[in-house]
């Protein structure tokens, strides 16, 4: 079986770094499966759940909230400000979440204040739709 080189990175801490066969990562256009012998790619992410593969079988999906991507043919390398297990996040912590940053919204007072909680905002019903999606 070919692998290649997987690594999660947080300002924190590295969240994975092992050999996977099949990664996929949400890039901002998209989903990108990335496989051994990829082409070399930069690109940014988007927050959705990065899905890390050993053969057929998912080993793990993790939430991430935006970063960066460099893929070659023999690894690829993420760089993340967070990163969370899918399992890990509450639907009850994140629906209290998403009200109280519409009421943030609400009383925004600048422009500049407005647009940090729509951007938290979108981050956590990004991880709502996750939640819901694994749910069906």
């Amino acid at each position: 079986m070919a692998t290649l080189q997987f690594s999660l990175v947080s300002p924190e801490k590295v969240l994975l770094d092992q050999p996977v066969s099949m990664v996929v990562i949400p890039g901002l256009e998209g989903d990108i499966g990335v496989l051994p012998g990829h082409a070399p790619l930069l690109t940014l992410l988007r927050p959705g759940v990065v899905t890390v593969y050993e053969e057929e079988k998912i080993l793990v999906k993790i939430f991430v909230n935006g970063g960066f991507s460099e893929i070659t043919p023999d690894k690829c390398v993420a760089l993340v400000p967070e990163g969370t297990p899918l399992d890990a996040l509450e639907k009850g912590a994140l629906e209290i979440e998403i009200k109280n940053l519409l009421e943030d919204m609400a009383d925004s007072k600048t422009e500049k204040e407005r647009k940090g909680t729509e951007q938290s905002l979108n981050i956590a019903q990004a991880k709502m739709m996750e939640i819901l999606s694994v749910v069906k």
